[in-house]
């Protein structure tokens, strides 16, 4: 059995699941996939399922009945991981925003390097992001930066949704009481490891926006994060976290 998880959420992603997983498949890590719907309407599941009978035993789906949020969908695969014995998990945008040649860096960064958290960062190592438009860049970087002023954390990409996880930092977690669902989630499940002393690394990748699809972000998920910020930042100032 591998010793890895890449939890995929999805939702009309047909343009893109099948390569994804074929992609992910064609690593020499022997990566397992998990793909978590929210009852895409499109034919997705249909696709992950045919994937799972070429890759039997390495290829998972979870569905669930409509559009619960980013931050449930990765609580649900944490949880199905840790049941099934996995010693790392890697969260995985379907969209191929994230490289999969990427998937090897933050994974051996975990088990040969000893981080307890490795992150695909955008802005380690300047801004490396492409085709997204400029006010999109300059927003998710100052949002890395009012993030890193409130919270003290010393990440230079803590919104960043492509990360590594060691089995340990997700059991220290009480993942029932995650409190944010969208982009918020991010920042929360690094908040509250970085709290708890654990090792976290980024690892410099360059952020490609989607080619296919049509992205999920809206301006409630950017919301969320502002005030979803300062909330983390007064539940550890009276140690609620």
């Amino acid at each position: 059995m591998s010793d890895v998880l890449v939890i995929i959420p999805t939702y009309n992603e047909i343009e893109n699941i099948s390569n994804i997983i074929d992609a992910v498949m064609d690593k020499p890590d022997g990566f397992n996939v998990l793909v978590i719907d929210d009852a895409s309407p499109d034919g997705t599941q249909d696709a992950v399922r045919s994937k799972m009978q070429q890759y039997p035993g390495r290829v998972f789906m979870e569905t669930r009945e409509g559009k619960l949020g980013l931050g449930t969908a990765y609580i649900h695969g944490f949880k199905w991981a840790l049941k099934r014995g996995y010693e790392y998990v890697i969260e995985m945008d379907a969209d191929f925003s994230h490289n999969p040649d990427d998937l090897t860096r933050l994974y051996h960064e975990c088990k040969d390097r000893g981080a307890d958290m490795a992150i695909g960062s955008r802005y380690v190592s300047g801004v490396n992001v492409v085709n997204w438009p400029m006010g999109r860049v300059l927003m998710s970087y100052f949002a890395s930066m009012y993030v890193r002023t409130i919270t003290r954390m010393k990440l230079r990409d803590a919104t960043a949704g492509f990360v590594c996880y060691r089995r340990s930092v997700l059991e220290a977690l009480d993942l029932d009481k995650i409190q944010f669902k969208g982009y918020a989630f991010q920042i929360e499940m690094k908040f509250r490891a970085y709290r708890r002393k654990f090792r976290i690394v980024e690892v410099p990748i360059i952020f490609v926006n989607r080619r296919l699809g049509t992205s999920k972000m809206n301006s409630s998920i950017f919301g969320e994060a502002i005030f979803g910020v300062i909330t983390l930042r007064l539940k550890a100032i009276f140690g609620k976290i």
